[in-house]
């Protein structure tokens, strides 16, 4: 069997409106053989294939206490009992499962895990610091006294140059996350079958597909930069008046309409990239095909998870924050009389530290979760449990020609 992190692609895409499937053997034309993936063990065409639930038909394994079997327990509406080689149970996961699931990983694998993160961590924020302490202009101050035509010049200003200095931190911040969620999918697939992962073996695993995933976060920027443009253009032609202001917010509220249906849409895309080595066009259309169905149920479990790390996010902020204030006391004198703030090294590295701290947190946090939606969307559409559970070596579902 082969043990490379990672899911090789199904024999078919998840066909529309087919919610519980199962995969049809893997062959050399989907790439079920191909070299750096991880297949499960399947017989040649014609030998034997999964049936629709354990212990069925002719040449059917026994029944195992996964997925698909009698459910356990008194009563109707209790979940089977299903194998958990890893972090998660090899069934459909309901949201507190993911949530657990990608807490678990962090907490088992915590060496690899953190490790990770917190490597990519200190090196993006020292990066950050540096360019903002010397690379950037000073942001331009607004007049608190300006009124009329002064005030809204200066306001814009304001914006352009806040959007100007935010630029390169943003790309920091997009490369960092690209280079630990690659890593960190990797581990998280291996965490599924119960089975650990160097820090040396997942990035070897991950460097070949890093490029890739720097196209689909391209991509996918470019995208919603589009979306954004075409529905705030129209209103800004019209100019400073009253028809021109509502079409600018009406066209504003739309395009963030439609680039969030989108981004849910694509968001299992980087998963399917990293575990089953897709193209990144072929992996946005399996996004879409795995997310047709669920899409409020993926942007709810999404949210959560994005409040969960604002929640974190806020309590380790605003103690850091008070402290570098407090130590910068230029700094923080400045910001109480409404000046222009120009803050001193005590306050770039003490919020530097806490900065590190939320993303050596919510790194593996959001990364897991994705990870672990997508091999839930591929459960219910593809049967995946029942690969994984072979995989895994789980009792009675071992191949029985092998």
């Amino acid at each position: 069997m082969n043990d490379s992190p990672g899911w090789a692609s199904p024999g078919s895409a998840p066909s529309d409106g087919q919610e519980t499937g199962i995969p049809r053997p893997s062959s050399p034309v989907d790439g079920g053989g191909a070299a750096g993936q991880w297949s499960p063990a399947q017989p040649p065409p014609g030998q034997w294939s999964p049936p629709s639930a354990p212990g069925n038909g002719p040449g059917a394994p026994p029944p195992a206490p996964g997925w698909g079997g009698m459910p356990q327990g008194p009563g109707w509406g209790h979940a089977p009992m299903a194998a958990k080689p890893g972090v998660i149970p090899l069934r459909p996961l309901g949201v507190g499962e993911i949530l657990d699931g990608a807490v678990s990983t962090m907490r088992t694998r915590w060496r690899t895990v953190l490790g990770i993160s917190l490597t990519v961590s200190v090196i993006a924020e020292i990066a950050i610091i540096l360019v903002q302490r010397y690379l950037l202009p000073q942001q331009k101050s607004i007049d608190p006294n300006a009124t009329g035509t002064e005030a809204l010049r200066q306001a814009t200003d304001s914006a352009q140059s806040q959007l100007l200095n935010s630029a390169p931190s943003t790309l920091i911040t997009m490369i960092a996350t690209l280079i630990t969620t690659s890593v960190l999918t990797v581990v998280i697939s291996r965490s599924v079958l119960g089975r650990g992962v160097t820090l040396s073996e997942a990035w070897s695993e991950a460097r070949p597909r890093l490029l890739p995933l720097l196209g689909l976060a391209l991509l996918l920027s470019l995208m919603s930069a589009a979306i954004m443009a075409a529905g705030l253009v129209p209103g800004l032609a019209l100019g400073d008046g009253a028809g021109g202001l509502a079409l600018t917010v009406l066209g504003f509220l739309a395009s963030c309409g439609v680039a969030l249906w989108l981004m849910i849409r694509f968001m299992l895309a980087a998963p399917a990239l990293m575990l089953e080595r897709q193209s990144v066009l072929t992996a946005l259309r399996r996004s879409a095909k795995l997310v047709k169905g669920s899409w409020w149920r993926t942007f709810g479990i999404l949210a959560l998870t994005y409040l969960l790390v604002i929640i974190l996010t806020l309590i380790i902020a605003i103690p850091f924050g008070i402290i570098a204030m407090t130590v910068d006391s230029d700094g923080l004198s400045e910001f109480l009389n409404s000046s222009s703030t120009e803050f001193g090294w005590p306050f770039l590295i003490i919020t530097g530290i806490g900065e590190v701290v939320i993303s050596t947190l919510a790194y593996p946090f959001t990364a897991g979760v994705m990870a672990l939606l997508y091999v839930d969307q591929r459960i219910r559409r593809e049967a995946l449990d029942l690969d994984l559970a072979r995989a895994a070596g789980v009792p009675g579902y071992d191949n029985p020609r092998s």
